[in-house]
């Protein structure tokens, strides 16, 4: 058997649809999108959901993430859409993140999408002027902890110069900045992530030369996420020319309804496969680089003294094996250890011991 470090799972917190995936019967992201179904799908039912609903959910799906290996969390918003929903959110997360198993890094993502019936500058000046400040203040009084800001950063979403606005406004409330860009046009979201300082971008699946020069020269973290690409059938990012030129990878698995997988090792598998990633570097980008992009590497991301005792148990003979048997991970992680405690065992000679 042999010990390493947790994977990182990059995640929204959502309610079950009820519904057959769209793209799976062939329509494009923006075709669902703009039929009012996607986000807006989600967030209908999202709205309509009690704190308690959030929370259940949340747990459900946190607990399973730790399950299959991962001991932190990226958790979004980004399914209200208005402040009250954002914030019932937030605060579902809060109640989920004192547990501390998995621990969770807190991410507002209220420009996930324009609601229905506003536009784009209408709604970036909401944002700015009252979501922002309001979460905030919140955090200020103790009630909500968030730790980045997000935007969708998108060709008929959320343009360039809205997304500079908002995550300008974030930067300046203390917020870190991890948005979605380049992933169904070409955009130059990877350019202003540079500009901007940002911590993390996540997506890229198009993302230009220059953007990766610039994601290089600013220390900016590529955040790539194999299950979309490949569930969305969108052109895969090009991670290759990305690590070749120096671009800090991490791998992340983008849980929402549209990406629906909570292992890692998946994430793990298809990275290998799709990205061509060699196994080596697909460990790395999913645990020391993941815990970079959200902050966290001086906690997380690698067993190291200081650190939080996270790992796992792989009952195999090589590490490998993890990644190599597609769908096995149930069966290859015995043991799941956070801050220092067995939290999840499938070991009948455990149980009987204690």
């Amino acid at each position: 058997m042999l010990s390493m470090s947790m994977c990182y799972v990059f995640t929204s917190m959502i309610l079950n649809r009820t519904c057959s995936p769209p793209q799976l019967a062939g329509a494009s992201y923006l075709d669902i999108h703009q039929a009012g179904g996607g986000i807006h799908y989600t967030m209908q039912h999202t709205r309509t959901a009690k704190q308690e609903q959030l929370l259940h959910s949340l747990r459900i799906r946190l607990f399973a993430m730790l399950r299959a290996g991962s001991t932190l969390v990226e958790c979004k918003t980004g399914y209200g859409l208005d402040l009250d929903t954002e914030t019932r959110m937030l605060r579902a997360i809060e109640r989920a993140r004192w547990h501390d198993r998995p621990a969770v890094h807190v991410t507002y993502c209220g420009a996930h999408a324009v609601p229905r019936g506003h536009l784009v500058s209408e709604y970036t000046r909401e944002i700015v002027e009252k979501h922002l400040p309001t979460v905030v203040s919140l955090m200020h009084q103790g009630e909500v902890h968030v730790d980045s800001v997000d935007v969708f950063c998108e060709k008929g979403v959320f343009g360039l110069e809205e997304t500079r606005t908002i995550l300008s406004t974030g930067k300046n409330l203390g917020l870190r900045l991890n948005f979605h860009g380049d992933e169904l046009h070409p955009t130059g979201a990877a350019e202003l992530a540079a500009e901007l300082g940002a911590h993390a971008v996540s997506h890229l699946e198009e993302v230009s030369n220059d953007g990766i020069s610039a994601l290089v020269t600013a220390g900016c973290v590529a955040i790539l996420l194999p299950t979309t690409a490949f569930m969305l059938r969108l052109k895969q990012p090009p991670a290759r020319t990305m690590i070749d030129a120096g671009v800090i990878v991490a791998l992340g698995s983008d849980f929402n309804p549209n990406a629906y997988c909570l292992a890692m090792p998946v994430v793990m598998h298809l990275a290998c496969v799709n990205l061509h990633l060699t196994m080596a570097e697909a460990l790395v980008a999913a645990t020391i680089n993941a815990a970079h992009a959200l902050g966290c590497s001086h906690r997380h991301g690698s067993i190291e003294q200081g650190k939080r005792g996270d790992l796992l148990i792989v009952k195999a003979s090589r590490w490998e094996h993890l990644i190599y048997q597609l769908g096995c991970h149930a069966d290859l992680i015995p043991y799941v250890v956070c801050k220092g405690d067995v939290v999840e065992n499938r070991c009948p000679s455990y149980n009987a011991a204690l």
